[in-house]
């Protein structure tokens, strides 16, 4: 009777290849957890947590295939432990997300982000292979992550690297000296390598998956979005993924906030991974599910609001849905007993409970969450990878002025794309090369580039474009300070004086929070004033072409993020930077509210958040009191009468219009 059963097993695991196809971007979010799959568990446990995820509203779970669990003596691998979780996967009809996981250290708990050798690789090669034709027909898999959690903070010291390195450098020679005679005396070569040796070897793994399954999704999940972003190119990305994914977890990746503002960061890492996702449908990956015992940067165990915040937030970023890390404790090792989202009893927390809640609004609501897009504000916040990269070589860690240590610079563009979500706005956050710089007109169009310290020449014409044909262009803190090659042009020849209308005088350091005035605005700044040439005010406006620049060199984005106050910078954005008129939005600066709103066939989608610490009641613009709504999802205390907007503190009111 056993083996006749083990047969069944087989016979339905393996009915039919599997239709699932890659993630579509019209597909029903997809709700689930990490499972942790580890020796000593038995087929019955194992089977217990998907029941698990399938009571509790989820569909889908993502699993580490751990070579080191399978790899046997002789080099074959023994599957027959992950075997038991892709049954029980199918018999709770739940998809499978299974992770590359190459044998490396058990201390090594984020896996190893490229191969020591070509040995190395070569193992990993054959560990595709096998792992592919083994579990490419089983019914529940939906898609491979490639690896987990590309991006390290400094690339090792291996053969694989060094002569990567070296064929690399041959195709790309760095110049020693600018066109006008200046040294390059310090360069940012490592960094660009960095970035393109994490997409080069992303591109292999999936060319290795397609060798031998051409139908599942292809997915990889960047991680610590804030300060890795420098080593990401996801457009170079979406040539061999068919879906992006991240790895959100405020206790590692969200430093540079507190817990107040962790629902900003989440909001903040969604619109990132929405932009470099282009047409590529994406998802979090990894979203955190428990309790941090002794791992995590800032430990913490998120509570049920959290959890649902963190699901909305996502879903009014198009997300395809979430997957937490994780449902069940590993029992071994580092994080043992850590992150999960049911107890040591096998028993539903709340938290699983308030997701199982978001799930259920989703289900019964499926159209509209189908294919949602963002109605934009017309307003984008950009960054640029060199920023990044000047900063780490430049600035001192220890230093006790933020905006003198690494991090300033994102944290730039996040305040300003803060001070406009507290309005309601859809901002936009992206890379410049993820910007559409080929219309033929930006009318109504706004750019925001917050003391990006960096900008690379090439960039002049794209600019120049974007402004002569009718949009905004405004300019804040230290941009531009460097070009590419750390250069400081402002000294020499600047590089952006026909656009930005002038060049800077001097950036005067005066004290931690200081203020500046302009047009009736005061702007707590943080550190520098900047001095333009010929000019006696704090911001200088520029006709050009049939749209303008509006530079203000000095660091308000930094001093609303230091300072805390946002409402003046939020003030100012609005008032100077065109933006839709007729989109829904807060009548006013709101503190710590969070809104998307999204259209979704013919409907209206609003999402909003309290994360201040009273009851907020908001008026929206541009929504007619007599309009029919639905509530698709509230939080106690959370509703909408007429035009206005009830929010309970932590609260999520989704509203469909």
């Amino acid at each position: 009777m056993k083996k006749l059963t083990f047969f069944l097993l087989l016979l339905f695991a393996h009915a039919a290849y599997s239709q699932h196809g890659p993630l579509q971007k019209n597909s029903i979010p997809l709700f689930g957890a990490q499972i942790f799959i580890e020796p000593g568990q038995s087929p019955e446990l194992i089977d217990s947590w998907f029941r698990t995820l399938h009571d509790n509203g989820m569909n889908a779970c993502r699993i580490r295939m751990f070579e080191s669990y399978m790899l046997q003596a002789d080099g074959t691998w023994d599957f027959t432990l992950f075997d038991h979780a892709f049954h029980a996967a199918a018999r709770h009809k739940i998809k499978i997300y299974a992770t590359f996981f190459p044998t490396t250290e058990k201390t090594d708990i984020g896996g190893w982000k490229f191969p020591v050798d070509e040995a190395q690789k070569d193992k990993f090669a054959r560990f595709i292979q096998a792992l592919v034709t083994h579990y490419k027909n089983f019914s529940a898999l939906y898609g491979w992550v490639l690896i987990n959690e590309p991006g390290i903070d400094d690339l090792p010291d291996t053969p694989f690297i060094r002569n990567s390195y070296a064929d690399w450098k041959r195709e790309h020679p760095a110049k020693e000296y600018k066109s006008n005679g200046y040294p390059v005396l310090m360069d940012t070569q490592k960094q660009k390598f960095h970035t393109d040796i994490n997409t080069s070897f992303l591109r292999w793994i999936a060319n290795e998956i397609r060798k031998y399954d051409t139908n599942h999704d292809i997915h990889v999940n960047n991680h610590a979005i804030f300060q890795n972003y420098g080593q990401y190119d996801f457009p170079a990305w979406r040539t061999f993924l068919t879906s992006l994914g991240s790895s959100a977890h405020a206790s590692w990746h969200f430093g540079y906030f507190n817990r107040q503002q962790y629902a900003l960061a989440m909001l903040a890492n969604a619109e990132i991974i929405r932009s470099g996702a282009g047409n590529l449908p994406w998802f979090m990956t990894e979203l955190q599910g428990g309790n941090n015992t002794y791992s995590g940067l800032n430990a913490m165990c998120p509570t049920p609001e959290e959890i649902v915040q963190w699901l909305w937030i996502a879903l009014g970023c198009e997300s395809k849905g979430s997957i937490f890390w994780m449902l069940n404790p590993r029992s071994s090792g580092i994080e043992a007993g850590e992150w999960a989202m049911i107890d040591f009893q096998g028993k539903p927390t709340k938290r699983l409970l308030a997701a199982k809640d978001v799930s259920q609004a989703v289900t019964a609501n499926a159209a509209l969450f189908s294919e949602p897009h963002i109605i934009p504000s017309g307003i984008d916040v950009v960054y640029f990878n060199e920023s990044l990269w000047a900063e780490n070589l430049m600035t001192i860690k220890d230093d006790r002025y933020p905006g003198r240590q690494p991090g300033a610079v994102i944290k730039s563009s996040v305040a300003c794309f803060r001070a406009l979500t507290e309005r309601g706005l859809n901002a936009g956050l992206k890379n410049i090369n993820e910007y559409d710089f080929t219309q033929h007109d930006y009318s109504g169009k706004s750019i925001i580039i917050a003391n990006q310290i960096s900008i690379p020449a090439r960039y002049r014409e794209s600019l120049e474009t974007f402004v002569a044909r009718g949009g905004t262009l405004l300019v804040e803190g230290l941009t531009a300070f460097f070009d590419e090659d750390l250069h400081n042009t402002m000294n020499t020849e600047f590089t952006f004086e026909k656009l930005f209308g002038g060049n800077i005088s001097e950036f005067i350091l005066k004290e931690n929070l200081f203020d500046v005035k302009t047009d009736g605005h005061t702007l707590p700044t943080h550190l520098w004033y900047g001095r333009i040439a010929g000019q006696q005010g704090a911001v200088g406006v520029h006709t050009f072409g049939k749209g303008r620049v509006i530079w203000l060199p000095s660091t308000v984005a930094l001093g609303a993020f230091v300072s805390g106050d946002y409402r003046p910078l939020s003030d100012y954005l609005v008032s100077e930077l065109p933006h839709s008129a007729s989109t829904i939005s807060f009548d006013k600066h709101y503190s710590n509210m969070l809104m998307r709103t999204l259209k979704t066939g013919k409907e209206t989608l609003i999402i909003c958040i309290n994360k201040s610490e009273r009851q907020e009641n908001i008026l929206l613009n541009n929504l007619a009191e007599t309009k029919n709504r639905k509530i698709v999802y509230a939080s106690s205390g959370c509703n909408i009468a007429g035009n206005k907007l009830v929010m309970n503190p932590e609260g999520v009111l989704v509203v469909q219009l």
